[in-house]
């Protein structure tokens, strides 16, 4: 009963304090609008769009869990992972995944986008959690993605996790190679000295 009211608060509390709020802060500090995503045929965009229907996955998987028990097993559930304590690790993935991202976009500040900015230059920032991983957000929402299958694992939450892991191996690529244009030296020698992940 716990994990139907925690799953809808976390996405929620997911969506408030790295979408919403985030998005809000970077605009009214900078007048830009961070989300990059458009409706071309590229790449990037294609990316974005994919992302987008990931992410409407995951709020309608964790409805059905919470909201309609009866047509949760229509998503296939995968019994033999559904024990408490993987249920418990999800739980923690959870919170601290949601505390890393929001650590890591903090330290972002101005520079935090959601896509490929190529229309403003932004700091190549390398301190806080950046000296540890490029990629810390990135690996927040790894961490969020594995969280929800341990704890409702099912067929829709392995597709999710599965698409996801793609999705985001793609669009670290295409932001490092823009930001390997805008910064070919200084980035080059970060990228010597901080692992992709961890």
């Amino acid at each position: 009963m716990f994990l139907r009211y925690f799953l809808p608060a976390c996405l929620l509390a997911y969506l408030l304090t790295t979408f919403v709020w985030r998005s809000y802060a970077v605009w009214k500090k900078t007048g830009i609008n961070p989300f990059t995503f458009k409706n071309s045929d590229t790449a990037h965009d294609f990316v974005g769009r994919v992302f987008k229907l990931t992410f409407a996955l995951v709020i309608l998987v964790v409805l059905v869990y919470a909201l309609l028990p009866a047509a949760y097993a229509y998503l296939a559930p995968i019994g033999w992972l559904e024990h408490p304590w993987l249920q418990w690790i999800g739980v923690v993935f959870l919170i601290l995944s949601l505390a890393w991202t929001i650590i890591a976009q903090a330290q972002m500040g101005e520079a935090w986008r959601i896509g490929v900015d190529t229309e403003h230059r932004t700091p190549l920032v390398q301190t806080g959690i950046f000296r540890i991983s490029r990629n810390p957000i990135y690996i927040g929402v790894v961490v969020t993605l594995s969280g929800l299958f341990l704890i409702i694992p099912n067929a829709l939450t392995l597709l999710i996790l599965i698409v996801g892991l793609v999705l985001i191996g793609v669009q670290v690529r295409l932001e490092e190679e823009h930001v390997g244009k805008m910064y070919p030296q200084e980035y080059a020698d970060y990228c010597r000295q901080v692992r992709r992940w961890l």
